[in-house]
């Protein structure tokens, strides 16, 4: 299902609706570039609110469809990657403002999406962060380890990576991985409003400046990330990591893999 766009004023409320729990899957990709086609051509001067439905903003990458991927080719997961890589960076470089509305539970590439928004608040009560990729047999791939670490900083970034461990709202704000938390009733009005602190006039100013202050990653991601993510395809689907995948499947679903 096409992503919803509703406008609060000037900004564009953007909600992710692919299914539930927004897995991340081939659909959920198509949505994405979807929406950001709509909002160049319709709102493209909104500054961007992206949110979830219902207690999830994004469960991450759909598992049913990536461990079969990953039980594949080689060459087959390279490709894969090239294209969810175009969704994530879209997004980090899109030149308005952008705030993650965080409904409720963001996990893994979910986290992601959130994280490479310009801005994150999220709900109180009974949501959980984390990334948990390196524990369940999922290499962190550079470039996202570079944009966690433009939003987070180094030493909260190499944490949530290499751990996987899980926060609550708390937990993750005092680690600054969100700017601020609300009550779930005050989450859109207070994203719109950080969203449209920018002034109408000054968004130009805004792109440039967005520009500048992510050059060091952008410069890292290209030079550093980018060659070392040419070893993803292999430790993605290397024998250790298929155990990995194949161990998590059978916790997660209480039956084994078919694949």
């Amino acid at each position: 299902m096409s992503w919803t766009i509703d406008r609060r004023g000037r900004v564009a409320v953007v909600t992710m609706t692919t299914n539930p729990v927004n897995a991340q899957n081939q659909a959920f990709f198509a949505d994405l570039h979807d929406a950001f086609d709509r909002l160049e051509r319709a709102h493209s001067d909104s500054p961007v609110v992206l949110t979830g439905t219902g207690r999830r903003f994004s469960a991450g990458l759909d598992l049913d469809e990536h461990f079969r991927l990953f039980a594949a080719d080689p060459a087959a997961v390279g490709s894969w990657f090239a294209g969810y890589r175009a969704t994530n960076m879209r997004l980090f470089t899109y030149p308005r403002p952008t705030v993650a509305a965080i409904n409720g539970h963001a996990f893994a590439g979910g986290l992601i999406t959130a994280a490479v928004c310009d801005h994150r608040i999220a709900v109180t009560g009974d949501a959980t962060f984390g990334l948990n990729e390196v524990p369940i047999g999922i290499p962190m791939p550079a470039v996202y380890v570079r944009m966690l670490t433009y939003a987070w900083g180094e030493p909260v970034a190499a944490r949530t990576c290499l751990l996987g461990e899980i926060f609550t709202p708390a937990q993750a704000h005092a680690l600054g991985m969100v700017r601020e938390l609300v009550p779930p009733e005050d989450l859109l009005d207070r994203a719109v409003a950080i969203a449209g602190q920018t002034p109408e006039d000054c968004l130009e100013q805004y792109a440039f400046t967005k520009r500048a202050c992510q050059a060091a990653a952008l410069r890292d991601i290209a030079s550093l990330a980018d060659p070392l993510d040419t070893e993803l395809p292999q430790w993605m689907t290397s024998e250790h990591a298929q155990h990995a995948h194949r161990r998590y499947w059978q916790q997660l679903k209480g039956r084994p893999a078919d694949w």
